[in-house]
């Protein structure tokens, strides 16, 4: 891996990691892999735009970041599953003194989780769901049942602002958002992303699953912070808004 901006650099696994690390305080910062022409997945997964680098340094996000924020349908199309204390991303937290598990936080207007699940019942850091009033009261009653921290946040839809700021509340302030572009459009709709992780990977594919599906009610321009490079793929990092 090698470092073209800011400062040209061979990066090993160590130099890695500090090129991702953030000071202290709350962030929520969103990691995606996209092809040159902007699709997220190819036949509905993000693993076929993916690479070895790609791999490293989500390992490396998921074991900096104190809660994984993901989007219920993502969930689901990649199989999702809880951190654990014996995976690679459990092992590097463990080497960088960090709790070995972090939560996945889940997003769904109506809370579908599924309270059988392996996100539900194999998670050493409880699986928290972040909802609505508007959700089925039984089914946010089961899932509580079940182990999982069942957020509230808004009334008919998700208020992402205040999940942020309950996340916070419960320890979690550096968040990473793994998908899918329903929940980015709503969070940056919504102001509360500070930073966008795009992996560019040298490929093609057309159709309709691009990284945002709606315009946004407003242009914003983004900050370029980072570029590095692998094998022809470039991981970059941008400045959303300012910090809080």
């Amino acid at each position: 891996m090698r470092r073209l901006l800011p400062d040209p650099a061979d990066l090993d696994d160590a130099a890695l990691i500090e090129a991702y690390r953030l000071p202290a305080g709350r962030s929520l910062r969103v990691n995606f892999v996209v092809s040159l022409d902007g699709a997220v997945t190819v036949r509905g997964v993000s693993e076929g735009l993916g690479s070895p680098g790609d791999q490293r340094i989500f390992r490396v996000l998921r074991a900096l970041a104190d809660a994984v924020l993901v989007g219920h349908g993502t969930a689901a199309a990649e199989g999702y599953r809880p951190l654990t204390a014996d995976s690679a991303v459990g092992r590097l937290r463990t080497s960088l003194g960090r709790p070995a598990t972090a939560p996945v936080v889940v997003v769904s207007q109506r809370a579908s989780l599924d309270p059988r699940s392996r996100l539900v019942n194999e998670a050493v850091s409880p699986t928290v769901l972040v909802t609505c009033e508007a959700a089925d009261a039984d089914r946010r009653a089961a899932l509580a049942a079940a182990g999982v921290t069942v957020l509230v946040c808004g009334d008919d839809d998700v208020d992402l602002t205040l999940a942020v700021d309950q996340l916070r509340r419960l320890g979690h302030e550096q968040v990473l958002c793994e998908g899918g572009p329903h929940l980015l459009r709503a969070a940056l709709t919504a102001g509360v992303v500070d930073e966008l992780d795009l992996t560019v990977s040298p490929a093609l594919v057309g159709g309709q699953a691009r990284l945002l599906h709606a315009a946004l009610p407003a242009l914003q321009r983004l900050q370029l912070h980072q570029v590095l490079e692998e094998d022809g793929v470039l991981f970059t990092r941008y400045g959303v808004r300012a910090a809080r």
